[in-house]
């Protein structure tokens, strides 16, 4: 019978040994802070506010400028809170970040988050006609500016086509973020060569959180407390990757950054915590789990 899943064969997290512990913690916290470029020319990707008399328009200003305030305000407050309590993040940028806001994605490089590939603009891959070249572009982008090697990707949308893993593979790419299967990274299948599935969340993840569920300014910060609390319900018997998704523009207001700092300082003085980026839990597993065949 054929694996359901045609990347990653299936398994129960129960059947697999656990891993080891991350640098003497159980929990590896990735900050995954998506950052984004939305052509003002073009249609936003998402809206806060529907368009009057539901006729869309381009420019669409409140919604390009709901996004730049993210930028703009947003992005210093994360920054301020990663310099605050010693985290280094991993900045899932579009590539036009470095060639459209230099000073913010300078900002990023001074604070040494880790640089990881998100398309050029925020546009989903499987709608554009050269996704190969979209790929290509950038990484070339993002390491030419950054001088990181550029390791890891996530889809802006978390968007693929059917090869999209084999391109990211050819293209120098080790680890990708868009297959939600596991807490731990899992070896998947491609045709270039065996590429790593890190985990990615939509369940900690603000836009779902906040835009999709209309939920309250704290629920980030009630989620986070929730899944720490049912870890220790089982004696934190198990090395999880718990990844923390963020969009400036949406938590990065003041009124959601107060619940969600204060849960950051939480995890920060947590004995069973260490943060992570995107590459250093990539080679920490690959160091364990060799890939298959290689």
């Amino acid at each position: 019978m054929p694996d359901p899943n045609p990347r990653i064969p299936f398994r129960l997290e129960s059947d697999v040994p656990p891993l080891p512990a991350f640098r003497g913690k159980r929990v590896i916290v990735n900050l995954a802070v998506n950052v984004e470029h939305w052509p003002f020319d073009q249609p936003m990707p998402r809206a806060i506010l529907t368009p009057p008399h539901g006729i869309k328009a381009i420019p669409d200003v409140p919604n390009f400028t709901w996004v730049e305030y993210g930028l703009r305000v947003g992005m210093s407050r994360l920054l301020e809170m990663c310099r605050a309590l010693g985290i280094r993040a991993s900045n899932l940028s579009n590539a036009q970040i470095c060639t459209h806001y230099p000073r913010l994605a300078e900002a990023m490089l001074q604070a040494d988050w880790e640089f990881v590939g998100h398309g050029v603009y925020q546009r989903a891959l499987a709608t554009i006609e050269d996704d190969k070249a979209a790929v290509e572009e950038a990484l070339s982008t993002m390491r030419r500016f950054s001088g990181q090697k550029v390791r890891a990707w996530l889809g802006a949308g978390l968007s693929e086509k059917a090869d999209t893993p084999e391109v990211l593979r050819r293209n120098g790419v080790d680890f990708l973020h868009d297959w939600l299967v596991d807490d731990v990274p899992v070896w998947m299948r491609t045709e270039a060569g065996p590429l790593l599935s890190l985990p990615y969340t939509v369940e900690l993840n603000d836009v779902p959180i906040y835009m999709l569920a209309s939920q309250g300014s704290t629920a980030m910060a009630d989620r986070i407390r929730a899944n720490m609390a049912f870890y220790a319900r089982g004696g934190f018997e198990r090395t999880r990757v718990m990844t923390i998704a963020l969009h400036p523009h949406v938590i990065g207001v003041a009124h959601r950054m107060e619940s969600f700092w204060a849960a950051m300082e939480e995890l920060a003085a947590h004995p069973q915590v260490a943060f992570a980026t995107s590459s250093e839990i990539g080679d920490w597993f690959t160091a364990l789990h060799p890939a298959p065949h290689a």
